[in-house]
């Protein structure tokens, strides 16, 4: 049985759209939860004042405002959301941090290093699970949920999305993350949540956080 840490483990999941990264941040949850841990989901754009204005202009807005915006909502979302319940002793599960706030504008032919030095200042998640999955994989996806905004409508770009996202991983690790890649072209969703479950637990063990 688990027992909660008296200081909480922040875990982000990121990857490219259609990936599967809401369905795992909810399924994460209810396995945690079930473990006996204090667990709050969250997602990037939050919720928050910032959050929501950045949502609504993101099929509207040139990409150095996205940025700008994002990174406002991302560091808004902290320290009024996350670091009070990491405080608190809860683990934080975000749907997107700060490698889709590295990825999503070099859309948009944003300077990367721009992006890079707007991030700078965030806190690292403690452990970002890194979704992947095979180009075609991702498209069907995509296609079968729908797309969610002007991003995910541009087809020739999931490849492209893919690899910022490998270089935004390996980015935050020299940040000091704990990263694991999740190759999920070949996983059930079952496989995916059980190998993502046992990530967060070694990574609870690594601090001290899990009772055998």
């Amino acid at each position: 049985m688990s027992t909660p840490m008296s200081a909480g483990l922040f875990v982000a999941v990121d990857g490219p759209s259609g990936v599967g990264k809401s369905t795992l941040t909810r399924a994460l949850t209810i396995r945690l939860t079930d473990d006996g841990h204090t667990v709050h989901r969250t997602a990037e754009p939050s919720d928050g004042p910032i959050g929501s204005l950045a949502r609504t202009m993101t099929n509207t807005a040139d990409g150095a405002t996205l940025a700008c915006l994002y990174t406002a909502d991302r560091h808004h979302h902290l320290a009024h959301e996350i670091e009070p319940r990491l405080t608190a002793g809860a683990i934080v599960i975000t749907d997107r941090y700060i490698a889709s706030g590295l990825v999503m504008q070099r859309l948009d032919r944003v300077d990367p290093a721009y992006l890079r030095a707007l991030n700078q200042p965030v806190r690292p998640p403690d452990l970002l699970l890194a979704l992947t999955a095979d180009d075609e994989v991702i498209r069907r996806r995509l296609t079968r949920r729908g797309t969610h905004n002007r991003y995910q409508d541009q087809r020739a770009s999931s490849q492209e999305e893919a690899a910022y996202h490998r270089e935004a991983a390996q980015h935050i690790a020299g940040q000091g993350a704990l990263v694991q890649t999740i190759e999920t072209t070949h996983l059930t969703t079952d496989a995916v949540v059980a190998l993502a479950h046992k990530y967060v637990r070694d990574a609870l063990t690594a601090r001290g956080g899990v009772a055998a």
